[in-house]
């Protein structure tokens, strides 16, 4: 008995794998119902029946095998939907086929010389008709349906007349063929674009013969998980990609409301990398023809110089699809001139030309009676002819965009020079005005108090008078020049020395103290900040005389220990060394600039102490220390997950933006690195030591001769130059970002091919190997995508050219907007290092690696 039993066991098994070998593939014979379905080899796909939500309609289609929410990505029968009793077959002629009754709808329609063939679902989504010879007959990829998989096409083969596009969902419980297709277009420019209806919807900006920046989306090869290829042959035309990793799993998709995504499976749920369009600007002819649109203005649309609304009525009522027209005719090269428009993305449709020079290209437009206007760019002439469309206005902060030259009749360029010298004139006169009556109302005020100060009786309001009177304004700055010297005025520091561990004034300032005060604390502005001064014994009695005990660390300048206050408060004590370089001009002008500063992301200044020739700043108490230990310390990566990392890189941006454009008076830090950043208990930073920063205005920059700063984060116009600007810190910033990304220090790091860190960054980034840059302890936590974008980030703001690094509004921008499509950025300046070595050597927890420059001297 046992040995009948064992007869069938191999046969069992034959059948287990018969059957285990069939599940991806249908046969003659066989067929498909609501409750079976198809599953690709390795479980990536599925095929068969799925019914909506809230619909009473079956299709046949083919979903993500295991994941959420299982998305469809093809269906067979988008236009005839059929009920619960159909079934899909391969049918007596060898066709594919859904039967429901005696209603059949044949999803192949072909002639083929025997029935011998199956239908196989492979795991890249692709349901393949094949013969006995395994010769493909036809394939489910060259008839898509609203979801571009790795390996479809996106183009056309005019010799087989296909066309290789995608159409969106009807709705989102619809799955019949919508509004919006995705297809290349099959003019010599070859531009992806989305169609609603038969009108144009979006369209890329650039041709896609160069693939790189497929969709307006530089994610793909940033990610080094994309390869796309761009096919261009007589006949055919196509966009392909595939993806390097097998265990990433990606997708674009158009969807019912014209949204071009492309979705990532990440943590458990789909990830819109990117989706065009994203802005109303990005809509083709959003605003209509002759016209410019700005996401930024309100109303977005405005007709260009020399145009008028086409139809009012529309215009006003928030309809710009009409567009503009011309309020006087162009006269074909008498008189006719040029209007430019700075920062603009130019519009569609032009020709190319390559000429000499810029007169050439102006010259061929005004010659050519039909031209609108053109752009020059080297040695490359571009004429747009007829309506301009899509032209877009970039924010005056934008770094990119490009001058056009806007063709206008004689009497428009007239109307246009008349009403800027008036609008000028009026500028002008309103500003003079308006600097006299407030520069006299400012120094009345300045001179009552100090009247009331002095017991004088002066009628201060006569001296009003005089400042109105003098229309000339001499006399008003004359007035406000000696207002502002520094001996004008008292000090802004409190004069008492207060007791620290009480935070109450116990004692008054001695008259020595007094006269320290004077003659080392001037300041320009009277009463416009307050820092308490307190006794050095008080101070000394917090830290417990200084103790060893209490030291937190040692920087540039000196210890800073922590001290203890009668009611359990703790703060920091930064007491300047004499040896540091830094005197009374850096003490005082780090208080006074942190005494006007409060933000989250900067240190609180409580206090200072200058009894006994000693130079003493108090600050808020951050137990976290600083990130420099932490970031370069023994137990670096437990202190420091991915998500804490990020948090830290946010608020350090937010503190700089601060800094630069939102507080009282802009102000360049200089000095940015990891140890002046430092960590409270939930771990925010905070920007610490501004004793070489600087007050700015504007778009200002300076030069200097006394260079200060670290070696590792100073911009190369400021180590080489002298000259600083708000691009030095972002530099610095950059600077701090790889190494927060990396978990190296810039001066310590080194590689036997003699590159420093940034110089290590670049070269992983241009061999498409980014993320071997991110520290190895947090791969288990950190996201490809947001660690690779932060790299980007760090490389712009580390570019050689301080006018080609973003500011620090961008950089936020970029760092809290995944949808901001990036630049690309260009070889950064520091790539080369010298007497290098094994970056496998370890690097010293502490800072004794760092320099601080105080002073170079020009020779």
């Amino acid at each position: 008995m046992v040995s009948k039993t064992r007869f069938w066991y191999p046969f069992i098994l034959l059948m287990f794998l018969c059957a285990g070998a069939a599940m991806d593939t249908i046969r003659p014979g066989n067929h498909l119902n609501r409750s079976t379905t198809v599953v690709s080899v390795g479980e990536m796909f599925e095929l068969g029946f799925f019914q909506p939500t809230d619909s009473e309609h079956y299709y046949v289609g083919i979903w993500y095998k295991n994941i959420k929410e299982d998305p469809v990505v093809w269906i067979a029968n988008r236009d005839y939907p059929v009920t619960a009793s159909a079934f899909f077959c391969i049918s007596d002629d060898g066709n594919l086929e859904i039967k429901q009754g005696r209603i059949i709808y044949r999803v192949t329609d072909m002639t083929l010389p025997n029935a011998n063939v199956s239908a196989t679902l492979l795991d890249s989504g692709n349901l393949i008709l094949r013969d006995e010879n395994s010769s493909i007959l036809w394939q489910s990829f060259d008839f898509p349906s609203h979801t571009y998989l790795p390996g479809m096409k996106l183009g056309y083969d005019t010799r087989t007349q296909s066309t290789w596009s995608y159409v969106s969902w009807k709705s989102s419980n619809d799955p019949s063929p919508g509004n919006f297709t995705l297809k290349l277009d099959s003019g010599p420019e070859k531009q992806i674009m989305i169609l609603n209806g038969d009108a144009i919807y979006w369209r890329s900006i650039r041709s896609w013969g160069d693939s790189s920046n497929f969709f307006e989306f530089p994610v793909e090869t940033r990610l080094n998980m994309y390869n796309f290829s761009f096919v261009s042959e007589s006949d055919t035309a196509y966009l392909t990609y595939n993806i390097y990793r097998n265990d990433t799993i990606s997708r674009f998709t158009i969807d019912a409301t014209g949204q071009l995504r492309q979705l990532l499976w990440l943590d458990n749920e789909w990830s819109v990398l990117n989706s065009q369009p994203v802005q109303p600007c990005e809509v083709y002819a959003y605003c209509g023809a002759n016209s410019s649109c700005s996401n930024v203005s309100s109303p977005i649309c405005s007709c260009l110089p020399g145009y008028k609304p086409s139809s009012v009525e529309f215009w006003n009522n928030g309809d710009f699809k009409e567009g503009c027209s011309r309020k006087n005719e162009l006269q074909c090269g008498k008189n006719d001139g040029f209007h430019m428009l700075t920062k603009v993305i130019l519009p569609q449709k032009h020709l190319t030309r390559e000429v000499q020079s810029f007169g050439d290209c102006r010259s061929s437009c005004l010659s050519n009676c039909s031209c609108s206007g053109f752009s020059y760019t080297g040695r490359n002439c571009s004429i747009w002819t007829g309506e301009l469309i899509n032209l877009q206005q970039l924010p005056v902060n934008n770094s990119s965009g490009t001058d056009f030259y806007l063709k206008l009749a004689a009497t428009d360029l007239e109307t246009k020079k008349s009403s800027s010298n008036m609008r000028r004139a009026v500028i002008v006169s309103v500003t003079v005005t308006m600097t006299v009556f407030t520069s006299a109302f400012c120094i009345w005020q300045v001179k009552v108090k100090r009247d009331k100060r002095k017991g004088e009786t002066l009628d201060t309001f006569i001296l009003f008078q005089v400042f109105v009177s003098d229309t000339s304004g001499t006399y008003s700055c004359f007035m406000l020049c000696v207002i502002c010297t520094p001996s004008y005025g008292s000090s802004t520091v409190k004069q008492a020395g207060q007791d620290l561990l009480s935070f109450e004034v116990t004692m008054s300032p001695s008259h020595t103290q007094k006269e320290q005060c004077k003659g080392r604390w001037q300041v320009e502005h009277e009463n416009e900040v307050e820092i308490p001064l307190f006794s050095f014994s008080s101070v000394s009695a917090a830290t417990d005389n200084f103790s060893f005990s209490n030291k937190l660390g040692e920087g540039g300048f000196g210890p800073v220990y922590k001290g203890k206050l009668l009611k359990g408060d703790e703060v920091a004590v930064k007491r300047l060394s004499r040896q540091s370089g830094q005197g009374w001009d850096e003490l005082k002008n780090e208080a006074m600039l942190i005494g006007k500063l409060q933000h989250k992301n900067l240190v609180k200044l409580l206090g200072c102490c200058i009894e006994r020739d000693e130079k003493i700043l108090i600050y808020e108490y951050l137990p976290n220390k600083s990130l420099d230990t932490l970031l370069f310390g023994t137990n670096a990566m437990v202190t420091l997950p991915w998500n804490t990392r990020v948090g830290i890189i946010e608020g350090i941006a937010q503190g700089l933006l601060y800094l630069h454009q939102y507080s009282r008076v802009q102000i360049i830090h200089r000095d940015l690195k990891a140890s002046n950043i430092l960590l409270d208990e939930d771990m925010n930073p905070k920007i610490s030591d501004f004793g070489m920063a600087r007050i700015f205005g504007g778009t200002e920059q300076r030069a200097t001769k006394r260079i200060v700063g670290t070696y590792g984060y100073m911009a190369p116009e400021y180590a080489l130059q002298g000259v600083f600007s708000v691009k030095s810190d972002v530099f610095s910033f950059g600077v701090l970002l790889l190494e927060i990304l990396s978990g190296k220090r810039n001066t310590g790091f080194y590689l036997s091919n003699s590159l420093d860190l940034i110089g290590y960054a670049w070269d992983l980034w241009t061999s498409k190997r980014p993320l071997e840059f991110i520290n190895p302890e947090t791969h288990d936590a950190y996201c490809p995508i947001a660690a690779t974008r932060y790299m980007n980030i760090a490389l712009l703001c580390v570019e050689e050219r301080a006018a080609n690094r973003p500011i620090m509004s961008d950089v936020v921008m970029m760092l809290n907007n995944e949808l901001t499509v990036l630049p690309s950025p260009v070889q950064p300046a520091f790539s080369n290092a010298r007497n290098v070595q094994d970056s496998s050597q370890s690097i010293p927890e502490t800072s004794q690696n760092k320099l601080t420059i105080s002073v170079i001297a020009a020779r």
